[in-house]
């Protein structure tokens, strides 16, 4: 059974009210939920009352969830983040959030927006039709040392090619890499 699946079999047990898979989800999930509200909140005492907030909404909501092919803790992280958001909100009502930038520093997702994500899956499909085009060999080589982080001594001890060559190798692969992406 995946950790999915897993998850999703527990949330379905807490809709029937079995304590027992609670118990268990809560040891599966708490500490990534924990450190959802903690990121949102910048607060170890809020965040641990919200994550007990956000349990007390899974036990009784639980029927709600559908396996939909979605990660189960998506739809957990989703009731957390909202929980978070929502007591950040609160408290900025009640003046207790220092000011509207604040509040706003908390609530932006600090990753990439989707144009970013848009554009880098492009270069990144782009890098791989250009990597196609070398030699499998020389493809690796590229790989290990720009991807992987790889020295050019341990490829050329896991090659079995000497060192010089290696770095020809790899100086004229990204040579052929730079032209195909400037075209």
């Amino acid at each position: 059974m995946t950790p999915q699946e897993e998850i999703e079999e527990l949330i379905a047990r807490v809709a029937m009210g079995d304590r027992k898979a609670f118990q268990r989800l809560y040891e599966r999930t708490s500490a990534k939920l924990f450190g959802v509200c903690l990121r949102v909140l910048k607060s170890q005492a809020l965040a641990e009352e919200v994550l007990q907030e956000v349990f007390l909404r899974i036990w009784n909501r639980a029927g709600q969830y559908r396996a939909n092919g979605y990660s189960p803790m998506t739809w957990l992280i989703t009731v957390t983040r909202n929980a978070a958001v929502d007591r950040l909100r609160q408290l900025a009502r009640q003046g207790h959030v220092a000011d509207v930038d604040d509040l706003a520093g908390r609530l932006a997702d600090p990753g990439p927006g989707p144009e970013a994500q848009t554009v880098a899956r492009d270069e990144a499909r782009l890098l791989n039709e250009c990597l196609a085009e070398l030699p499998p060999n020389r493809a690796e080589m590229v790989r290990g040392a720009y991807l992987d982080g790889a020295s050019y001594a341990d490829l050329a001890a896991a090659t079995g090619v000497k060192l010089n060559t290696v770095r020809t190798w790899l100086r004229r692969s990204l040579m052929q890499l730079r032209e195909c992406l400037s075209s």
